[in-house]
Order: C-alpha cells, then structure tokens, then sequence
C-alpha cells in the first residue's frame, strides 16, 4: 500500500490509523521513519526487537522460536556488539542466518519468519514506513521484492509506505511490477469535509461556528488538514463563549498563519543554500502551481543544465519534486506565498 501527496495532507496521520488498527487485531507492527540517518536494515530491526519481546515466553511455539532467532540474528548483521535477549535458550531452535550482508536476503528472512510466526495466531506483521522517499536506491528497490515476494508467497504481511507525490515514480524505476501495488494519492479536502473537520469537535464540547467564521477559516487553509487544524485551533483559542465569530477566525488565521511561517515554513526555508533560495524564489510566480525548469532558469538568466545541481539538492531535501520531465512543483502546500512575504 502506497500513500503519497504533498506535506500537511495526512500522511503520517493514516499510519499512524494503520499502526492503531493492526495493534487492535493483535499484529506485529513496526512503525518507522526514513530520512533519520539509519539504514533500513537498523530501522527495521530496532523496531522488531519491542513487539517480539512481548511475545517471547518459555511455551513459545516453533515458529516464534524461529522467528526470535532469526531476529536475533538480523540484530547481529549491523551491530556484531548488540546485546539482544529474549530470555529464551533458542539454541535448539531453527532459524538464524540474516546476516548475510546482503539486504534483500536478510530482510526477506527476517520479515518471512516473523510474520509466519504471527500467523500462528491468525494475526501478522505490519511493517510502515514513513518519508519512504527518503530512502536509499537501493532500499526502495529491496523493498519492492520483498512487497512482491510476500504477496507472492502468500505471508500474512502488510507494507505501508507514505512519502511525497514523487513515491511511485521512484518505485516504478526500482521494479517494474511496483505497478502492482495499490496506490492511494492522498490530496487535500473537499469543502463539506473540511468544514466537518471544524464542526463536528467543536459541536462535541458544545462550541458552534458562525457561517462567515467557517467560510473564512476553510478559504484560509485551502482545505489542506494540517492548515485546518492550526487555524482551527487558534481560532478556538481566541473565541469568548460558546459561538466563534467571523473576528475569532480573522485573528485565529493570522495567529495560525505566523506559527507556521516560523515553524513548518521557515524550517524548509532555513535549510536552504542562497542559490537554492533563488531557484525557489524564480518558481513563485506559479505560485503552487508546477512550472517548466526552462522557465525557472530563463528567469535567472541562467542554463537549465547548470541549475540542475540545485533543483537535484532541494529534490533531495523535500521542498519540490518533480512530476514530470522538464517540470518542477513545491512539496509544500502554501510554500510560494512564504517565499513571497520574505524579504530578498
């Protein structure tokens, strides 16, 4: 399963909904986030080791016997001074041999045992992953067997993956069959659900909006969620009463509006190089809208080959993305009018 769309649509949000659900039908769930300077390999592991102690225990069956050996010995195949135990004497048992050094071969052995071993129960494995476009080449390509090799042979498994709208453009240049996959663009809102995303928590705590309060936080925020939810609350947090009033949604906007220009806006902006800030500043005029790296560059006065390192760094860092040949788009909703209200 493949989640992918621009910053602040919710993402993160639905795996986390995916971590909660399998929990709740008693799965093993590794819940992890790319783009933390570790490899897959550790990420993986490390998030294995909490659900598998739960589930070692002296009357463990074969199957988790084996799962637990082969973890642990996945553990020892980027960390030989690990200091994993079970409590188990899995000496006897069968499994091992994930440290072989080679990615897909180690992490198919360990996800194959593991979820095998919750089935037993009729449960499974959910592996998740956050910032997946954050991972390495040659990650994503490991990832994509295994995903086509547990459909394949049937293991009681789920990947999730969520990234930005350049996800499954990179899958498919990883394997072919990730066209398989099932792929759910997550966008923002319609208008009806935005303005329930407001109503229906405040009409929960016997708060109501006035209509001209809602138009205008909802216009505010474009229907993107996580715009919604900061000027929802600012809003709330400045209305007197039980009614939020049209001036309560003014104040709240703006209020919401100077947080994420200094935290969720100025966070992206402040990593970036001065030649990457220009490159930013020349794809404004579109303002979210994508636009021709001809274009960027010839406002530059510049070669489209020689901006081409800093259009690879800002891909690399997140803020654009490219969703087509030639074309170049921000990552981040609203990005354009913050570059906008800096000051060169």
């Amino acid at each position: 399963m493949i989640l992918y769309g621009l910053r602040g649509v919710g993402k993160t949000v639905l795996l986390t909904r995916l971590r909660k659900d399998a929990a709740a039908r008693d799965w093993l769930t590794v819940h992890v986030e790319a783009g933390s300077r570790r490899s897959l390999r550790e990420m993986t592991g490390e998030g294995l080791y909490g659900p598998l102690s739960d589930l070692a225990r002296p009357s463990a069956g074969s199957q988790l016997l084996r799962a637990l050996k082969t973890a642990l010995s996945f553990k020892a195949s980027y960390d030989s001074t690990g200091t994993w135990s079970f409590g188990l004497d899995l000496s006897g048992a069968s499994g091992g041999a994930a440290n072989s050094g080679v990615l897909l071969t180690d992490l198919t052995k360990v996800v194959h045992d593991v979820a095998m071993a919750a089935g037993e129960s009729g449960a499974g494995l959910a592996v998740l992953i956050d910032e997946a476009q954050d991972l390495t080449a040659d990650e994503l390509t490991t990832l994509a067997a295994i995903m086509q090799s547990v459909a394949t042979d049937d293991v009681p498994a789920l990947f999730a993956l969520a990234g930005l709208p350049s996800l499954p453009q990179t899958l498919a240049e990883a394997k072919s069959y990730s066209e398989r996959f099932r792929y759910h663009p997550i966008e923002k809102l319609g208008r009806s659900e935005a303005e329930a995303a407001l109503v229906e928590p405040a009409s929960g705590e016997g708060v109501r909006w006035t209509g001209d309060a809602l138009s205008h936080v909802v216009a505010a925020a474009g229907t993107y969620p996580y715009f919604l939810q900061q000027f929802g609350q600012e809003s709330w947090n400045v209305a007197d009463g039980t009614t939020i009033e049209v001036n309560d949604a003014r104040l709240g906007v703006a209020l919401g509006q100077n947080h994420l220009d200094n935290g969720f806006f100025r966070a992206r902006w402040d990593r970036t190089t001065g030649a990457e800030k220009s490159y930013l500043r020349a794809m404004c005029p579109e303002g979210d809208r994508s636009v021709a790296t001809g274009e960027v560059a010839a406002r530059l006065g510049r070669s489209v080959g020689s901006l081409g390192p800093a259009r690879a760094t800002l891909i690399h860092k997140g803020l654009i993305y490219a969703p087509d040949h030639g074309i170049v788009a921000f990552t981040v909703p609203g990005m354009a009018a913050f570059i906008d209200r800096q000051v060169p």
